[in-house]
């Protein structure tokens, strides 16, 4: 049986409760549409071949949405980047685009950059993401010292990440 409107809207509450970070779970909420079905080519398959996809979370500033699919690359993952209805193309992308959760797509998407959350992390041997050596900051700035850190300490790794913790089940 496909997935209902109202069942989405509880799958997406059911994540946003996970967050701990209240300027995220804002953003978001500011950013989320009525779910509405899709159609979206699926490049692996058949040609013609489409999949009702659910748009779920809509960024105009760069023509992008998260949508749900129980298709192509769902089950497994499906939380996907896509193009925004209308002013891209329709297809469902590439697998590298389908996440496990809403928050994974999030942080990956154009969206979660317009929020001061990023700090620069020198990777080392240990645990993905490393040493935090910044504060949050913006996505611009935190990027800028990436890069001078790189040019600077070439042997090193150096990235941006988000710092945002999310609720562990039972937390």
């Amino acid at each position: 049986m496909p997935i209902t409107p109202a069942q989405l809207r509880a799958l997406v509450e059911a994540e946003l409760e996970g967050i701990r970070d209240a300027r995220v779970v804002a953003h978001i909420r500011s950013q989320l549409v009525e779910p509405v079905a899709v159609e979206r080519a699926w490049n692996y398959g058949e040609e013609g071949e489409t999949y009702p996809c659910w748009s779920i979370l809509e960024h105009p500033n760069s023509s992008t949405a998260i949508a749900y699919c129980e298709f192509g690359f769902g089950p497994r993952t499906p939380w996907g980047l896509v193009g925004l209805a209308g002013f891209t193309d329709m297809s469902m992308g590439m697998d590298c685009g389908w996440y496990l959760t809403l928050t994974d797509a999030f942080f990956e998407s154009a969206a979660a950059t317009e929020l001061p959350i990023w700090r620069v992390y020198k990777q080392t041997s240990g645990p993905y993401p490393g040493v935090a050596l910044t504060d949050e900051a913006d996505w611009e700035s935190t990027w800028a010292k990436v890069y001078a850190l790189r040019v600077a300490d070439p042997t090193a790794r150096y990235h941006c990440s988000q710092s945002i913790q999310i609720r562990e089940d039972g937390d």
